[in-house]
């Protein structure tokens, strides 16, 4: 079968909900028994996410082969169970970034580059370039349809339905029914407009998601398709809901699959949907719960932590408990509050960041989890910090530091290393210091040796992993000796032992530091071991201590 597509657009406003949207829509077509992708297509100029601040854009999330992307590819991954790559992400800037290259080479032999047709050319491109061996790719358009930058996205769409063929093409339009709670009525006019200005552009969206408080009833379905100009049964609700990972089920109750097997002239197949019921059904009745503090500085903002949030759901769906999350700022926490800010936790993560900012409240919170006995789980940043107080306070390293914070600290156990062989491409790899900032990282998968008879082999259950990085500074290996002696494990390192991966506790309930992102490889259909192992020592400590 040719691959078909479908294009995900949205208006009136952003934050609708268009990725899980697409992704729930792909687990739909993969219960349909299709084999499905995803492609997300971001109109900022950015070549990527990776230097933008968390505040303005949530989460830089991270695929196997070091693709720094859009939040949204994690839903992708989570929903759809399979790992993407740097084809299922490109932004405007990295499009003009293409083209721009090619005109500085030559490429168009002297003529006049302009946004239609080369722009557009490269983004079809994209689209295409996506892998033939699938049924169907999803593919969703980033901000909100009127946006100049979006117009060349949009134009690009639109051709690609003369291109492909329109038998092989549907258009999906996520958008915003508000309910005004002071007339006690829904109201059809933004997603009138929204529309408008989208068949404005030569688009005709084939099936309308309306994102709403509350379910629409025949009247308004009725209404929108007529001044939309779709079918009746194309008008769907996208109500809300307690769980994100109840949007398929909600999908597949209004049709939303049947209508686009129809359009698309799919295989007529019921969606099996068991697993996705029966993770509902855990997630709405835990047999307990327990209290995670995330120890960060993005605490006004949770979509800076977006995958970490959801692998500690995974993980508490793994041992049958709701996480109830607590966001500590970890610049407010000082060695006179800490007990007072932290007590009452069934664990303490510290989660991965950049900068000295909330650096002194994390490492009081880990002396905390150390002394106090509460399950710890640190990643990447939270490692180092991790090793940070471990020389502090059990070594006596006075001043221990990150060369990150401190640059001229004696005892630099956390340091810029310059050099390192990299497995993956058998080649060794040179940091430089006077290089722009993006993507200048360890990125991607990397493999681990793991330590048998260790907290770490006890969750994983073998001696080889491979887990995705993004960080710049390691573990300074002239130390190594000195924690050995005082106890600490190197559970996790690099085959060749030249990085130091995973370090841990003996003699703790679970004490475990990480140098990479565990977080972005769980699903709620296979959560991570790590949060699940995590999870089952603070279940286990809160009952200890409930007894």
């Amino acid at each position: 079968m040719k691959t078909k597509f479908i294009f995900i657009t949205g208006g009136v406003l952003s934050s609708l909900g268009k990725g899980l949207a697409a992704a729930s829509i792909g687990a739909l077509l993969q219960a349909r028994g299709l084999k499905a992708t995803i492609q997300k297509l971001d109109p900022y100029i950015n070549v990527d996410p990776g230097t933008m601040n968390p505040f303005q854009h949530g989460e830089v999330y991270v695929t196997d082969d070091g693709a720094e992307t859009d939040l949204d590819l994690g839903h992708y991954e989570r929903y759809l169970g399979k790992a993407l790559t740097q084809q299922n992400n490109y932004t405007s800037g990295s499009i003009y970034y293409s083209v721009i290259q090619k005109e500085r080479r030559g490429d168009y032999l002297g003529g006049t580059v302009q946004v239609i047709p080369h722009i557009t050319d490269a983004i079809k491109e994209a689209v295409v370039g996506l892998p033939t061996d699938e049924d169907v790719a999803l593919i969703e358009i980033g901000g909100t349809v009127g946006d100049i930058e979006g117009q060349p996205f949009l134009e690009a769409i639109r051709q690609l339905k003369n291109d492909l063929g329109k038998e092989n093409v549907l258009y999906i339009h996520l958008t915003l029914v508000p309910y005004i709670k002071a007339a006690g009525e829904l109201k059809t006019k933004p997603t009138q407009h929204s529309v408008k200005e989208l068949r404005s552009v030569g688009i005709q969206p084939d099936i309308i998601i309306c994102r709403s408080e509350v379910e629409l009833d025949e009247d308004l379905k009725r209404k929108i398709a007529l001044f939309c100009d779709v079918d009746r049964d194309a008008v769907f609700t996208g109500v809300d809901v307690s769980s994100i990972y109840e949007v398929p089920l909600k999908f597949y109750e209004e049709g939303v699959d049947q209508k686009i097997a129809i359009l698309l002239k799919l295989p007529a197949k019921n969606a099996e949907l068991g697993p996705w019921e029966r993770l509902v059904d855990r997630l709405k009745n835990p047999k307990g719960s327990v209290k995670i503090g995330i120890i960060g500085k993005y605490v006004d903002l949770t979509e800076a932590y977006k995958s970490l949030h959801e692998a500690l759901i995974h993980g508490g769906v793994a041992n049958d408990v709701k996480v109830e999350l607590e966001y500590v700022n970890s610049e407010k926490v000082t060695p006179k509050n800490v007990e007072k800010k932290l007590k009452g936790l069934d664990g303490i993560l510290v989660p991965g960041g950049f900068g000295s900012r909330g650096i002194e409240g994390k490492i009081l919170a880990i002396r905390y989890a150390r002394e106090n006995k509460v399950p710890f789980f640190g990643i990447c940043l939270g490692m180092q910090c991790a090793c940070i107080e471990f020389a502090r306070n059990v070594i006596g390293l006075e001043g221990a530091n990150s060369e990150e914070f401190d640059p001229l600290t004696e005892h630099n156990v956390i340091y810029l290393m310059k050099e390192w062989y990299d497995f993956r491409t058998r080649k060794t790899e040179t940091r430089c210091e006077e290089s722009d900032k993006g993507g200048t990282m360890r990125l991607g998968s990397y493999p681990c040796k793991i330590k048998k008879d260790t907290v770490a082999h006890v969750a994983y259950q073998t001696v080889n992993i491979d887990e995705r990085h993004r960080h710049r500074f390691e573990f300074n290996n002239r130390f190594i000796d000195q924690f050995v002696e005082q106890g600490m494990v190197f559970s996790g390192t690099a085959p060749d032992e030249s990085l130091m991966e995973i370090v841990e506790l003996p003699g703790h309930p679970w004490f475990l530091g990480c140098q990479f992102h565990p977080e972005f490889k769980s699903n709620p259909m296979n959560p991570h071991p790590l949060f699940r192992d995590f999870i089952k020592a603070s279940k286990n400590e809160k009952a200890k201590k409930d007894k």
